[in-house]
């Protein structure tokens, strides 16, 4: 894996969203740092879990990474190509090669379409079939792929369940034939039983067709058991991103100590005995973040050194990496 490139490259990519004030005339007072300085690379068929409490900037990263969201400062490229800084002709065909499974299936699917009209617009726009039934013959061997049938091909979002609109969500992203799919929270809004049958969805499909994914979660079980890395992000920057089993087995940022004593283990014996690590205080403002380590305001170990500089981003171990003075 280290002789080929990386599919993905993000490099210090920030994204603020200015906060304005004013009716008439109106004025940038300041600015939400939802993503501020985060890199990473993302190998070809591989699986990264991006994880951290909610309001983060988990979702904003995936959305600037495929250029939904312009990026304020940094880079992202896939396969070399520059995500922000591309030609517009050649804009179409990276979009093709990257897609977002959404993470509400309730609200990112038209209500006013067929499931044949949402699955069949990528087709459409990326020209992918040049007939009317080629396009309905694609979407009946993708609706079949993702466990649904033909049968579902004329009918509307709302006469489907959580679960099985999700899979029409699934099914929309790979019409492309996309390298590259962030999937976004895509089982927090599904019932517990139905979870696992959509994770166990995308293994298979990652498995059939070499899919890379960037996986944004907060259920940490979950996360262990689809990704090969997980990065660990707070309050818009990434604190630690190790292996699956090192991050669980050997966290060092105390944010990451902190959320994996939350996780349920199912020893009644090993819980007891485990000890919580209870953070005090709020998320500080992403308008105004703290000054140096995000962290130092809510960390049960933080000396003087925390508040005054920003720790840097580097290599402890192997492929362990950790933004952490005390580490």
């Amino acid at each position: 894996m280290s002789a080929e490139l990386p599919l993905v490259t993000v490099r210090d990519l920030k994204k603020h969203f200015p906060v304005t004030r004013g009716i008439v005339v109106q004025r940038q007072v300041g600015a939400v740092r939802a993503v501020d300085g985060i890199s990473f690379d993302l190998w070809r068929g591989e699986t990264l879990g991006l994880v951290g409490e909610s309001g983060c900037g988990k979702t904003t990263a995936g959305r600037t990474i495929l250029g939904l969201y312009d990026a304020t400062e940094g880079e992202v490229l896939i396969d070399g190509q520059d995500v922000h800084h591309i030609h517009r002709s050649e804009r179409l065909p990276l979009r093709r090669r990257a897609q977002i499974i959404f993470q509400d299936p309730f609200a990112s699917l038209n209500p006013r379409w067929t499931v044949n009209a949402i699955i069949s617009e990528p087709l459409r726009v990326h020209k992918l079939a040049p007939t009317e039934q080629a396009r309905i013959d694609r979407v009946v061997e993708l609706l079949e792929l993702v466990g649904l049938n033909s049968r579902h091909r004329n009918r509307f979002p709302h006469e489907f369940s959580g679960g099985q609109r999700q899979r029409i969500g699934v099914a929309r992203a790979l019409a492309s034939d996309p390298e590259f799919i962030v999937c976004d929270e895509p089982i927090s809004a599904l019932d517990v039983s139905i979870q696992a049958q959509v994770v166990n969805l995308l293994e298979d499909l990652q498995d059939r067709f070499n899919l890379t994914y960037l996986f944004i979660a907060h259920d940490l079980s979950m996360v262990r058991h689809i990704c090969d890395r997980v990065a660990v992000m707070y309050l818009g920057v990434i604190v630690e991103m190790a292996d699956r089993d090192e991050l669980y087995e050997n966290p060092l940022h105390p944010y990451t100590q902190s959320l994996l004593s939350a996780v349920p283990i199912p020893d009644p014996i090993v819980e007891r005995k485990r000890q919580r690590i209870i953070l005090t205080g709020d998320v500080p403002s992403p308008v105004n973040p703290p000054s140096g380590c995000r962290f130092h305001p809510r960390c049960p170990i933080a000396e003087g050194v925390c508040s005054e500089r920003r720790p840097d981003w580097r290599v402890v171990s192997g492929a362990h990496w950790v933004a952490c003075h005390l580490v």
